[in-house]
């Protein structure tokens, strides 16, 4: 099954692939892999999921969040393989950037949500490395930040 088809069958679209919100590009291709930059929960161009996890953001919403960051990551890699993903052979890593409140250590709970998608989408394919990381802050006050590397053909 192709990975438009099971994107359809679970019932998700790629959104236009988000434009870099500074000075960078949003994916580099090189070795047979692609780097997508840090991924935002943006979804109809707006953020979905502001502010620190849990005080203001719950781990559920924030686990939706980097669902959100996988879909505008794919739709990224999309857009760079030239409007097809049947180049991609497999995620390598992920890293998750959880804005997180001093006292909160459930990142890797977090980063499930976008680990999870992947494997759904993607079976086998879908397993990576991936780092979980707290931080004070993020980019637009963004709950969470996902990056990327994939293998391709």
């Amino acid at each position: 099954m192709s990975i438009e088809s099971k994107l359809a069958e679970l019932g998700l679209t790629l959104p236009e692939a988000p434009k870099p919100v500074a000075a960078y590009v949003p994916a580099v291709t090189s070795c047979g892999q692609v780097i997508v930059s840090g991924q935002l929960p943006l979804k109809d161009g707006a953020l979905m999921s502001e502010g620190k996890i849990p005080s203001q953001v719950s781990i559920d919403d924030a686990q939706a969040a980097a669902r959100q960051c996988v879909l505008n990551g794919l739709a990224v890699l999309k857009a760079e393989l030239g409007g097809s993903l049947d180049r991609l052979i497999r995620v390598v890593r992920i890293g998750a950037f959880v804005q997180s409140d001093d006292d909160f250590y459930g990142q890797p709970q977090v980063a499930n949500g976008a680990s999870e998608l992947l494997q759904e989408i993607l079976g086998e394919a879908g397993l990576h490395a991936r780092a979980a990381v707290g931080v004070n802050a993020l980019p637009l006050n963004a709950s969470v930040e996902v990056e990327f590397l994939f293998e391709v053909e």
